[in-house]
């Protein structure tokens, strides 16, 4: 299948945040980008916001009755489910609310059994699955738990093998990966599958090396993709920026070789990754420089190389982004302050 070329690779500016703001969590719902949560440069709590993409512009939802930033956000038919991250005093929340996009009001649902932060949610058969987290004792979970929306109940399905928090989620047919995470500050190579039929856990192998803040991409092959971050050095050695590519194959239960990747252009960390149109992007993120990246690449699988697209006019990491309609939606994140950036990179075919 043909690829687009870089040069039809074009970013766009949109309407930008009413302010600036970072550790958001941006989900769509009805071709409506809903922004939760996130906290603004002097770390106050900001507000909902939904940017509708016909109008070009941002419109103020009622705020969420427990202010929160980095939580864990799951579509429900046509409600939002927030659960869990962090309070204004920085502490983790067990308060779980939802916002009803056709009423326009949050409702509380039942609570969390205990205070979590930095959970990962997905949503299988209409139910939310959130995984691991880290308590009030700032130690990592193996919980895995799973919420009826119309029971209203949380149910505790059988743990992870490994506690994590931050750890990246992904749902292929009945099973559910769970990839990397942190313990402690510290990057997990653990990487394991959970069956929703049969409700057992899988030991995969580990990745390859201990990174965080790495762009992951599942793509349409069902293949993992770990691009960057910070590779953990041995002993008293410091973590360092890497360009190197893992990619696991789920087809056949293994990590490729690695004579069989291509690592990145660019040294690059907390960035911005997608697939689109059969080509990996990755956008951003925080490098060798003294200031975020601005720079972004594509890779061709035909030609096995990355090639260097358009810059993003508001350098920038720690973004959020979504990919919808084949174009990728990168709002927020940090260049020394919040940013109140919104761009988004699309595919104009010549």
């Amino acid at each position: 299948m043909a690829v687009p070329a870089a040069h039809e690779f074009h970013w766009q500016s949109l309407a930008r945040l009413p302010n600036g703001r970072v550790y958001h969590t941006l989900s769509e719902l009805g071709g409506q980008m809903y922004m939760l949560g996130g906290c603004d440069a002097a770390g106050r709590p900001v507000a909902v916001d939904l940017y509708s993409p016909e109008e070009d512009r941002w419109i103020s939802l009622p705020p969420m009755p427990t202010p929160r930033a980095g939580a864990a956000v799951a579509v429900l038919g046509k409600q939002l489910l927030v659960v869990g991250g962090v309070g204004e005093d920085q502490s983790p929340l067990k308060v779980v609310e939802i916002y009803n996009t056709e009423e326009g009001r949050w409702r509380k649902r039942s609570a969390l059994r205990e205070a979590l932060m930095g959970l990962s949610i997905s949503v299988k058969d209409g139910r939310a699955l959130a995984v691991g987290g880290m308590g009030a004792d700032l130690l990592p979970r193996s919980i895995l738990q799973q919420y009826d929306l119309r029971k209203d109940v949380w149910a505790l399905l059988p743990p992870m093998p490994t506690p994590r928090y931050d750890a990246n989620t992904h749902l292929l047919a009945n099973k559910l990966y769970v990839t990397g995470g942190r313990h402690c500050k510290r990057p997990v190579k653990a990487f394991e599958v959970y069956d929703t039929e049969m409700r057992s856990w899988t030991t995969l192998p580990t990745m390859p090396c201990k990174r965080s803040y790495g762009g992951i991409i599942w793509d349409p092959d069902g293949r993992l993709c770990l691009l960057g971050g910070l590779r953990q050095g041995g002993g008293h050695q410091s973590s360092k920026f890497t360009k190197n590519v893992n990619i696991f194959d789920s087809n056949q239960g293994c990590w490729l070789k690695s004579d069989e990747t291509v690592a990145m252009k660019t040294k690059r960390a907390d960035l911005c990754a997608a697939s689109l149109r059969g080509r990996m992007v990755v956008a951003g993120g925080l490098g060798h420089e003294p200031t975020a990246l601005d720079t972004v690449e594509a890779f061709h699988p035909q030609k096995k190389k990355w090639e260097s697209l358009s810059p993003m006019a508001f350098p920038r990491c720690s973004t959020s982004f979504i990919v919808t309609r084949d174009r990728l939606l990168v709002v927020g994140g940090v260049n020394q302050v919040p940013s109140s950036a919104n761009e988004i990179l699309y595919i104009k075919e010549e």
